[in-house]
């Protein structure tokens, strides 16, 4: 056995993890970063990245089949399958090199291999031991199913459905969260016909109502079908397909279903209890400082309870090494993260629905406003609808920011800017939005809010 010794040991090299390395190695920290696949984890390799390159490819697709409407001749062939493989493994593979050599020429020792935390803090991979003043915990997430519901064969997580080498003909989606109509657009975009199974009443369930039904509208236009409001019950495959049971009895058929019901923490079997860290349903509990209880033992990214994006993890992971380093940086909560759902049209949003503003401050106490990119130039130019909805207290800050349409997610730091700095509509109104572009639409809403709208009534 031999025992190796650094200033700071992080368990994991995902977003998370390898963003406390190379923060805590900017600060002068010595860093041993232990990861037992490749850096970059989830996000670069399986999640993020190569899903997001193939939502490009199927915005393309769907550019050249709709090119007659803007004057241009030209005619979809069909999709590649393996040219599109190829395109998403190149993005990937491109960025894991420059991160490869970003890491390296941090000086951060990189260990390949399966870590495991041990009762005095020190982390065993194989033979060797690594012993840190602090230790990071960054293990990440995994695909999670349903009891009943076995993964295999025509059952797939996204994981398999990234490897697909086919277009299927039809596809079920179990869930309509953020992977799921994702992956519905993606597949709807390529030719294939898509049916979302959600138990909740709504798409993107976690979003403002009204995001929610301009999607599912979006969805009806696009030809994807759903299903709300019913659980699954059971799912049987064969060969050549697979159906999919709910608990009304309405069956479905497909050639494969895409399980998306969420990601569970990796916690299990790694150390963790013995060495005295509190889960709650797997996930690591910490304070706001992401402390666990354990002195000199902090946890970042997915494992820890709340809203499962590789930036809520470089966050904390830059923050956790600032900690370390004896800086004090903000606490960001949750709700000033923002949110992007990468389908055909997006869905983004940061601060509080208009909901959960009416539930905590009485709907007398808020104003909200909607405005809707049938009015904006750049938005009819590139052929999206959608819109802009903005809460705010009344004769108060802003504190919700919600948009529906293609490539709104590019607007949304203006709207975290908004809600993270308790801006009022009456400080953002004098702001110029350049013209014409789709950030004009947020600068509507906040000209209507502060009692003087532009382009509409």
């Amino acid at each position: 056995m031999t025992t190796h010794t650094f200033d700071i040991v992080v368990l994991g090299g995902g977003s998370g993890g390898y963003a406390a390395a190379l923060r805590a190695s900017e600060l002068g920290k010595s860093v041993a970063l232990i990861e037992k696949d490749k850096v970059g984890g989830t996000c670069l390799h399986r999640g993020c990245i190569p899903t997001k390159a193939l939502l490009h490819a199927a915005e393309v697709a769907d550019h050249v089949r709709d090119a007659a409407s803007v004057g241009v001749t030209a005619a979809l062939q069909g999709i590649d399958t393996a040219g599109v493989r190829a395109y998403r493994e190149g993005i990937v593979a491109k960025k894991f090199k420059g991160l490869e050599g970003l890491v390296k020429a941090r000086g951060i020792t990189t260990v390949s291999g399966l870590g495991r935390l041990n009762a005095d803090r020190s982390v065993s991979v194989g033979d060797d031991v690594y012993v840190g003043t602090d230790v990071v915990l960054a293990t990440g997430s995994y695909s999670r199913s349903l009891p009943g519901l076995e993964i295999g064969g025509r059952i797939l997580t996204s994981e398999q459905a990234l490897a697909l080498d086919v277009v299927p003909d039809h596809v079920l989606i179990l869930g309509g969260g953020v992977i799921g109509v994702e992956f519905a657009s993606v597949w709807r975009s390529f030719g294939s016909e898509v049916t979302i199974i959600e138990a909740l009443p709504h798409l993107v369930p976690n979003e403002d109502i009204a995001l929610s039904k301009g999607l599912e509208r979006a969805f009806r236009r696009r030809g994807i079908k759903y299903s709300l409001g019913t659980r699954f019950q059971s799912v049987v495959q064969d060969e050549s397909s697979v159906t999919l049971t709910l608990e009304d009895g309405t069956q479905f058929t497909a050639d494969y279903l895409l399980v998306a019901v969420g990601r569970g923490p990796v916690t299990a079997d790694l150390g963790f209890e013995e060495a005295g860290v509190t889960l709650d349903r797997g996930f690591v509990i910490v304070d706001e400082d992401l402390l666990t209880g354990v002195p000199g033992l902090w946890a970042v990214g997915d494992i820890v309870p709340g809203l499962q994006l590789a930036h809520r993890g470089f966050q904390q992971g830059i923050a956790v090494a600032e900690r370390i380093a004896g800086l004090s940086p903000a606490n960001i909560p949750d709700a000033q993260i923002p949110k992007v759902t990468y389908s055909s049209p997006e869905v983004a949003s940061v601060g509080v629905t208009e909901a959960a503003a009416a539930a905590e401050h009485g709907a007398d106490a808020i104003v909200a406003y909607e405005y809707n990119l049938a009015g904006n130039g750049k938005s009819e130019i590139i052929g999206t609808g959608g819109l802009v909805k903005v809460v705010r207290l009344k004769d108060g800050p802003v504190i919700g920011v919600h948009l529906l349409g293609d490539r709104v997610g590019e607007l949304i730091t203006e709207g975290q800017l908004a809600v993270a700095w308790e801006a009022h509509p009456e400080d953002i109104a004098p702001l110029i939005h350049a013209h014409p572009t789709q950030s004009e639409a947020l600068g509507e809403a906040f000209l209507a809010l502060a009692g003087k709208p532009l382009h509409a009534l």
